[in-house]
């Protein structure tokens, strides 16, 4: 079963497109066009950042996601999405098409 947050997303995504979310390590990633461009851990949406975007992240304060790996803390390549994109279809759009141009990048 699918969380009423990931109903939420999909709508929140509408103006972007299609987004599926597939369960991984007790979140869940979201695809567009079986491109990774999202993460869900704990009810919150990470984007997925590369060179070229990560600043319009950083320059937001936004946060990196980080999980524990042994007696540390590793980041990966996805920042939190900011508040009013979850709020505003057409903010996600813009947020959303940098993760996907992030995500493609990477798969070269």
């Amino acid at each position: 079963m699918v969380s009423e947050y990931i109903e939420y997303l999909k709508e929140a995504f509408a103006e972007f497109g299609e987004i599926r979310a597939r369960k991984m390590f007790g979140g869940y990633g979201l695809y567009h066009d079986d491109v990774m461009i999202g993460l869900v851990a704990e009810d919150t949406l990470y984007l997925k950042v590369d060179s070229e975007t990560v600043s319009c992240f950083e320059e937001r304060g936004l946060s990196q996601f980080m999980y524990p790996k042994g007696q540390k803390m590793v980041g990966m390549s996805y920042y939190q999405a900011p508040e009013e994109a979850l709020e505003d279809p057409s903010e996600m759009c813009h947020w959303a098409t940098l993760a996907y141009g992030a995500a493609l990048r990477s798969r070269q």
